[in-house]
């Protein structure tokens, strides 16, 4: 399971065994997803912080992958087991969900599941929320020691100076990807070759995600139907949102870029700007 729907997630909040995330995030807001949850969020629900408790605090980019234990060990206090299914939500169609499903997935827990419109799908059904904490048991939370299918950027850099260059998503959004705004990072563009594929084009009008059928349309248009797909975005978070979409498609999964558009630009590697792709590094 990697998406679970509202509805469904209702008739199982009393399951013992069902730990709800909140990973509510904003860009350039630090505390303001705490503030959020503790405002009201969904029964049971604990609240974990992108940049507190899923990030390394030094690393490639502005959020760096932790240390694989000390993320089993963090999610461990805070109740989650290897028992566990984890539902994961936030209120922006879940991109910043899609981070903590990946990297669950990533680890080899498979109970992870991204909730379907998040928050905003949940109020519209006329579901409850709270704003009691709850407390947990510490629990044993067993992953592997390492990341799988990442990629650093020295290495994407050989791969685009190759004769064989990956095929490269970012999730950010068009403005951003064109160079026309950068809100947060020293240079502004694309990494050179890399689609246009941002996150809201995985959603409905309801912002829900698309049909399998639809999905996987919108990954073959882009030619992110083979083995040698990148995912990238400006900090590796959004990024996993296009891997989620690809695994609800049923394509192969694609390799995250952690460190993204923060590593990349501040490495002095060239930069892309408009709507085209652009021509891979010399």
């Amino acid at each position: 399971m990697s998406l679970i729907g509202p509805e469904e997630l209702a008739s199982r909040v009393d399951d013992p065994d069902l730990r709800i995330v909140d990973v509510r995030w904003y860009l350039g807001k630090p505390g303001a997803g705490r503030t959020a949850y503790d405002s009201g969020h969904l029964p049971g629900a604990i609240h974990l912080d992108i940049d507190d408790d899923l990030t390394a605090d030094e690393g490639a980019g502005r959020h760096p992958l932790p240390d694989p234990v000390r993320f089993a060990e963090r999610l461990g206090r805070a109740g989650i087991g290897d028992s566990n299914l984890v539902v994961i939500y936030d209120d922006v169609g879940g991109w910043v969900a899609a981070r903590l499903w990946w990297m669950l997935d990533n680890l080899g827990h498979a109970q992870a599941a991204v909730l379907d419109g998040g928050l905003p799908a949940w109020l519209a059904l006329g579901l409850p929320t709270t704003t009691d904490e709850p407390e947990y048991e510490p629990a044993e939370l067993h992953l592997a020691n390492h990341w799988s299918r990442i990629v650093d950027r020295g290495d994407l850099l050989r791969q685009l100076r190759g004769s064989r260059r990956p095929v490269i998503l970012d999730a950010r959004a068009g403005p951003r990807y064109r160079g026309e705004v950068e809100p947060i990072d020293p240079v502004a563009g694309h990494i050179p070759t890399a689609l246009s594929a941002p996150t809201d084009g995985n959603l409905d009008a309801d912002g829900r995600f698309l049909s399998v059928a639809d999905l996987r349309e919108r990954y073959v248009a882009l030619g992110a139907d083979g083995d040698d797909v990148i995912t990238s975005c400006g900090s590796g978070v959004s990024a996993c949102h296009n891997a989620l979409a690809m695994r609800i498609a049923g394509l192969p999964d694609p390799i995250l870029y952690p460190g993204s558009w923060s590593d990349w630009s501040t490495a002095g590697y060239p930069a892309a700007t408009g709507p085209e792709p652009g021509a891979p590094p010399e």
